[in-house]
């Protein structure tokens, strides 16, 4: 593998520029009176899935018609936007998409580059891997990768990989056993390469149960509840944390240093 070193420093506060990278905002304000649903079809419905479709969540073309696709897309906006998940756009869900039309997903563009200051988990990374996005994980230290996809997470990514064989993978980059420890790997979705940090601990979650369901037994000790375990037979219970500069626990809504030290290292190791 390739090293480049990244000229820019990693840290809060500090720009970096993880790749060259050109924002196009292609966004539509939406009148926040309106209360679009399941069985409309109209202009605004269709911009709305422009809309959502520029921040990631919605992954084919619009039609106007609001369907399964566009509920299942608001529903996971909604939750990663700590609003209520009804799957309805509604005048708080709209409101949080016009605000974000500065802040659409990245399209990677040759030759160009610009501030990358705001380019951290809360302002521009959640929405540039959106949920039910699958990804490639580079282990720094091992040269391993394996595929995981975003399942859940809304402070980090909670991730879960999407088959048995790279659950091996993953197991075998923490010396074989779950483990809480943490590693600086790269993280790469839709041509975007970015530093990360992973843990390699399985928590929440019980393959053997229906996902979001109750459920009496959660992997890690996690006692019972909602089952975070979208991707079954894949070796695995629950999900994994990464993160990305700035971002928090969801336990203590505070930043990890551990984690963002791992981040300052995989930064210096991106390369083509």
């Amino acid at each position: 593998m390739k090293k480049i070193i990244i000229s820019s420093i990693l840290s809060l506060g500090i720009a970096f520029n993880p790749l060259h990278i050109d924002v196009t905002n292609a966004y539509t304000q939406i009148n926040s009176s309106l209360l679009l649903k399941v069985g409309i079809k109209s202009q605004n419905v269709m911009v709305l899935q422009r809309n959502l479709k520029e921040l990631g969540y919605f992954h084919t073309n619009p039609t106007g018609y609001y369907g399964s696709i566009t509920k299942k897309s608001v529903l996971n906006f909604q939750r990663d936007n700590n609003l209520l998940a009804d799957g309805i756009a509604g005048k708080n869900t709209i409101k949080k998409i016009n605000s974000l039309d500065n802040k659409t997903s990245p399209s990677v563009t040759r030759g160009q580059s610009t501030s990358s200051s705001d380019w951290s988990w809360f302002s521009k990374i959640q929405y540039a891997i959106p949920r039910d996005s699958t990804f490639n994980i580079l282990d720094i230290y091992s040269g391993n990768s394996f595929k995981a996809k975003r399942t859940y997470g809304t402070n980090h990514i909670d991730a879960e990989t999407i088959s048995g064989y790279d659950t091996s993978i993953f197991k075998n980059i923490f010396g074989g056993n779950w483990s809480w420890s943490k590693r600086p790997v790269i993280v790469t979705y839709n041509g975007i390469s970015l530093p990360a940090s992973m843990a390699g601990m399985p928590h929440a979650g019980n393959d053997n149960a229906p996902a979001t369901a109750y459920t009496t037994w959660r992997s890690d000790d996690y006692g019972p509840g909602t089952n975070l375990d979208a991707i079954k037979n894949n070796g695995m219970h629950g999900v994994f944390d990464i993160h990305f500069l700035g971002s928090k626990t969801h336990s203590s809504n505070r930043i990890d240093n551990v984690h963002q030290q791992n981040i300052k290292i995989a930064q210096n190791y991106i390369g083509k």
